[in-house]
């Protein structure tokens, strides 16, 4: 799958499944726009992927600033021209209940992983309105399911599906494909993050392992394969999907009856 003459934004470009994301792109063609709040990573994917003989652009950003998003989209588009492709996958997570989740982080973590999603869409789509494109938005297996205290989280990546699957019925008559990709647990710094907080990481990962039928978590660039497929032209009869990248947890149910032997 080639994107030679393809331009691609992607929002949490540094890091994660966005970096996967923004690399295999570059790699195999396209020129991209990594977007991400932080610089000094941002740059240094910038200069990997430029070594590489691929072409990117650090564009500096707080998605949960419209005003950034525009400028930034706009620093890129004037860097390589018509945006075809946008990848969102800046996220943030959060822990509380609907007690204990503060009003400030439910306003914080609507802002980047919904509105933030849906101001880089605003910026992209004149370009794709034109000539046609292609959206992606990282969701999670979190979009279709919920774990326990994380509300806000699970709010806004439901609300994600929302807006993809709307925007795939608003834009579909001029060929604007929009999806969404739900992975379970991937190897990222968000991950570690959250690990972090336990007074036994491993165990995090441990406990993350067993969860998938797989028996392991995910490579960010195993997500960004697939992010890559449905960017491509060859996913050109799919839109509005919401694909699970979750070496199966969503298929599991608990328990693990056995027949009697009689």
């Amino acid at each position: 799958m080639r994107f030679d003459n393809k331009v691609a934004v992607v929002t949490g470009g540094a890091s994660g499944i966005g970096r996967a994301s923004a690399e295999i792109l570059a790699a195999r063609g396209a020129a991209v726009g990594v977007l991400d709040l932080e610089g000094e990573v941002g740059r240094s994917i910038v200069e990997k992927i430029k070594a590489g003989n691929g072409r990117a652009v650090f564009c500096p950003v707080n998605v949960a600033d419209a005003a950034q998003v525009e400028f930034a989209i706009e620093s890129a588009r004037e860097a390589f021209g018509t945006i075809d492709i946008l990848v969102v996958s800046a996220g943030i997570q959060r822990y509380g209940n609907a007690l204990t989740t503060l009003y400030e982080q439910w306003a914080e973590v609507m802002s980047v992983n919904l509105n933030g999603a849906w101001y880089a869409a605003r910026s992209c789509l004149p370009d794709m309105v034109e000539r046609g494109g292609a959206i992606v938005n990282v969701a999670s297996v979190q979009s279709l399911a919920s774990q326990a205290n994380v509300l806000a989280y699970t709010v806004s990546k439901h609300a994600l599906i929302g807006l993809t699957r709307s925007m795939a019925m608003d834009f579909a008559g001029v060929n604007v494909r929009v999806n969404a990709v739900c992975p379970g647990a991937v190897d990222t710094p968000m991950l570690r993050w959250a690990a972090s907080l336990d007074s036994n990481p491993q165990s995090v990962f441990d406990a993350c392992e067993q969860m998938h039928p797989l028996g392991r978590i995910a490579q960010p660039e195993e997500v960004g394969e697939v992010v890559a497929f449905l960017a491509h032209d060859r996913a050109s009869f799919v839109t509005g999907a919401v694909w699970t990248v979750d070496g199966g947890l969503l298929t599991c149910i608990g328990g693990s009856p056995q027949a009697n032997d009689e």
